[in-house]
């Protein structure tokens, strides 16, 4: 019984490293381009959110509906870049840009996330959310061979 259980364990975690970049990119895509369709068909929870975080900084003048599209376009676009490990090092830079501009309303307008300290409301618990997905992409970023001369910069390809 133990040497079935050890067997099952290795197959198991054999299974997991052979596929687990390419689970984490999946999940990754699905979470960005679902959310990002939302914003795009104005239909996302996070709409008014964003609409008021707009609102609070200095791209008030851009029409709410407008800019809540394009930043589910880009939410998509992100998404795709996510499937292509030869943009890796893009990606990453693009994906660290995402989770500035959405954690910005855990600080700039906190009546609206949290409702008590370190208590998020449910719309804060959305926004830290985004943590967790910068981690799935750390694991990815990590999992990059050091750039070097004959790297490059935007991934594995060897230059020719």
């Amino acid at each position: 019984m133990r040497q079935s259980i050890e067997q099952f364990d290795q197959k198991v975690i054999y299974f997991l490293r052979k596929h687990s970049d390419q689970i984490a990119r999946i999940s990754l895509f699905i979470i960005f381009v679902w959310f990002g369709i939302l914003k795009v068909f104005l239909i996302s929870p996070a709409g008014p959110l964003v609409t008021n975080l707009l609102q609070s900084t200095f791209l008030g003048w851009v029409d709410p509906d407008t800019f809540v599209r394009l930043f589910g376009v880009f939410e998509v676009v992100l998404g795709a870049m996510i499937l292509l490990p030869k943009l890796e090092r893009v990606t990453f830079a693009v994906l660290l840009f995402h989770l500035f501009t959405t954690v910005m309303p855990l600080f700039m307008i906190p009546d609206q996330v949290w409702d008590g300290f370190m208590l998020p409301n449910l719309v804060g618990q959305y926004i830290i959310k985004n943590v967790a997905l910068l981690s799935l992409g750390l694991v990815l970023f990590a999992r990059l061979k050091p750039m070097t001369l004959t790297h490059s910069i935007i991934g594995e390809e060897e230059m020719e």
